[in-house]
């Protein structure tokens, strides 16, 4: 545990390498967090809404993804909506990856987690706008090194799918990359190595699963509470795991078994992360 932040939903880390500082946002209580670990420095900042993704921009600062707009985020404050998302009043915006090419690839979701309205969106020189993988509660994406795959969470349906990236940015046939039981928990956030292993969180599974390119499991990291949301990789190494984790949707028993909920948590991982690409393009 690096921060018992207690966060209702904590998602989207996010390793800022100029900063030396991991950023994550709390959805459904509207804050953005920054934590230095070399200095043990914690910031909050309430914006409101439901922030779910932060990435960083190239022309500098941040971009967050909150509701149905993308906003920037510089000097310690929240601009205006630079771009609109043409969805449902019930949906919001979700996970989000930036490519090599500073495309923004984002997932939008029902925020009542009932309704197949989600779907993954790009933002690039031609503009935002849906891709595919249409379905309820969308996480990842994440982006394969070499840039030719875009891995996709329906996170209701237990499974992780793999995508083709065509040369115009559209996506290509799905395909089934691994499913998730039940029992084990719902796959959530994802994210991406050095090794091109994927990392998928797992919501109500104790833990985060590393599994190979072709799909093999490798690792299961367990954590000391039940709804892990995703990892991102930070430190001067990129070989530190920062793991977000959420008290959304446990009871008071739950609660009180589990008193780290919510916090952020941090391990050493067996191989590096990828630095965060920025955003070229909508921000």
């Amino acid at each position: 545990m690096v921060w018992p932040v207690a966060a209702q939903l904590g998602e989207g880390p996010i390793w800022i390498g100029d900063e030396a500082a991991l950023w994550f946002v709390d959805i459904k209580s509207g804050n953005l967090h920054r934590f230095d670990p070399a200095t043990g420095d914690r910031r909050s900042y309430a914006i409101g809404g439901q922030p779910s993704f932060i990435v960083r921009r190239a022309a500098g600062g941040l971009l967050i993804g909150r509701g149905n707009a993308l906003h920037r985020f510089e000097a310690e404050q929240l601009g205006p909506a630079v771009a609109t998302i043409d969805m449902p009043a019930h949906n919001r915006t979700n996970d989000a990856t930036v490519d090599d090419s500073g495309r923004l690839w984002f997932g939008t979701m029902d925020d009542e987690e009932t309704r197949a309205s989600g779907a993954v969106h790009v933002v690039d020189e031609a503009g935002l706008r849906v891709v595919g993988g249409v379905c309820t509660i969308t996480n990842g994406p994440a982006i394969s090194p070499d840039g030719q795959y875009l891995y996709h969470v329906d996170t209701l349906d237990g499974t992780v799918w793999r995508f083709d990236i065509r040369d115009d940015t559209t996506l290509g046939d799905g395909k089934l990359f691994v499913t998730i039981a039940k029992q084990d928990g719902s796959p959530d956030g994802v994210t991406i190595d050095s090794e091109g292993c994927l990392w998928v969180a797992l919501w109500g599974g104790w833990g985060v699963r590393r599994y190979a390119p072709d799909g093999a499991l490798l690792a299961t990291v367990s954590l000391p509470c039940a709804n892990v949301t995703k990892i991102a990789f930070g430190g001067p190494d990129l070989r530190t795991a920062y793991a977000t984790t959420a008290r959304a949707g446990l009871s008071p028993a739950d609660l009180e078994a589990q008193p780290l909920a919510g916090g952020l948590f941090a391990f050493d991982a067996p191989a590096p992360g990828l630095p965060a690409s920025a955003v070229r393009f909508g921000g």
